[in-house]
């Protein structure tokens, strides 16, 4: 063949790259980089949970599971999500394991979206949103999101964005890469616009146990919400799991049914020792996660005094494990700052844009690594900084 890109399906030519992984293959293979980019946790997973992946092997515990997960695994979260989030689901009906919250979020909205319809969400955010539409051939309908109402959720401009093609919103608080939250008020206010507008809602919480406030329970527990709400969520954060790859959605029976039959035609399962070593995450996993949480909080408040003493005005996020630095006075965009914070200190950062046109004039910086390291690339962005003066 002559020219393998004209076959390429048109709607994914038009797609761009993610620009964190763009950014990032700058930087493959530089043993002397900072790298406050990817957002990993730095801490193992715990060892209890690693020791249920070796229990599971060593039982002989290697086949598939169910389409929708080990039912003893649905339990451990169904509970946890009414003790934890205020919303109960039935986990034989409500509840799918997915691979990733990734997956869960692709699987309702091929569930969901037809070609046409308009899909609400807010920039910056994270990378896959804006494309997991576009894949639906769904309509994206942008809110941006400023500094001026620390990122959270612009209600006026949702009221504004709504149109008779809307079905469905989504909400990620905390938010990556901001960290940005919402309030109560605001998030009643946002589930009376859903409701009157006949919204469906997907909540992404995967940063959700990483809070620096009083945690709110999630949107699907207010008054006409839970009928209308797709709770995602996973254990790659909060648990230190990122590799394990193991998600969630919780939902109407209807929704939940329509993801299961696209999943079983797709994925078929989550792989077993993942699912059992995240029921264990359930049963002993909580005060591990709670000290990996106030040991990124004290590393956040050693950032955000770092970047504004440097004069790069930051945020407080209260959640997530992001800073999102405004970078507007050194005159650089965000990608010419990354690439020359780079290449003069070697600290990688990610460029603001990669999350959103929005996001131009920031950078977002993973706090999830050592205090020290921390530490060594403040030091290293102060003296680039002074040094475009």
């Amino acid at each position: 063949m002559k020219d393998l890109n004209n076959k390429i399906a048109s709607h994914v030519q038009k797609m761009s790259k993610s620009g964190i992984r763009e950014f990032f293959d700058l930087v493959i293979g530089c043993d002397d980089v900072i790298s406050l980019g990817v957002g990993e946790p730095d801490f193992a997973t715990p060892e209890s949970i690693r020791e249920a992946v070796i229990t599971s092997l060593n039982k002989g515990q290697t086949s598939y599971t169910s389409n929708q997960g080990l039912m003893s695994l649905r339990e451990e979260i169904c509970k946890y999500i009414d003790k934890d989030y205020g919303v109960q689901y039935c986990p034989k009906t409500e509840c799918l394991i997915t691979v990733g919250v990734s997956e869960a979020m692709d699987l309702a909205m091929r569930a969901l979206v037809n070609p046409g319809d308009e899909v609400i969400y807010s920039e910056p955010c994270y990378v896959s949103y804006n494309a997991e539409i576009q894949l639906t051939h769904g309509i994206p309908v942008l809110i941006e999101n400023t500094a001026e109402t620390e990122f959270s959720l612009d209600i006026k401009q949702l009221r504004e964005k709504i149109t008779a093609k809307s079905k469905i919103l989504m909400l990620n608080f905390p938010c990556n890469p901001t960290g940005a939250t919402l309030n109560m008020e605001q998030m009643k206010e946002i589930a009376e616009i859903a409701i009157e507008n006949d919204l469906i809602v997907f909540t992404d919480e995967i940063y959700s146990e990483l809070s620096y406030i009083e945690r709110l329970p999630t949107i699907a527990s207010l008054p006409g919400m839970r009928e209308r709400t797709v709770f995602l969520h996973g254990f790659s954060k909060a648990f230190a799991m990122t590799g394990f790859r193991i998600g969630y959605a919780c939902g109407p029976v209807e929704i939940i049914a329509a993801m299961n039959k696209i999943h079983q035609y797709t994925i078929l399962c989550a792989p077993i020792m993942a699912q059992r070593a995240a029921e264990e995450a359930l049963k002993s996993g909580m005060e591990p996660m709670e000290k990996m949480r106030q040991e990124y909080e004290q590393r956040r408040d050693v950032m955000v005094k770092g970047f504004n003493d440097i004069g790069l005005e930051c945020l407080n996020p209260k959640g997530a494990f992001y800073l999102f630095p405004s970078i507007k006075s050194t005159g650089l965009s965000s990608m010419d700052f990354a690439k020359q914070l780079l290449e003069e200190q070697r600290v990688a950062v990610v460029p603001g844009t990669a999350f959103g046109a929005c996001g131009e004039g920031y950078i977002r910086c993973c706090y999830a690594t050592s205090m020290e390291e921390l530490q060594e690339a403040l030091r290293k962005i102060k003296i680039f900084v002074e040094g475009l003066k």
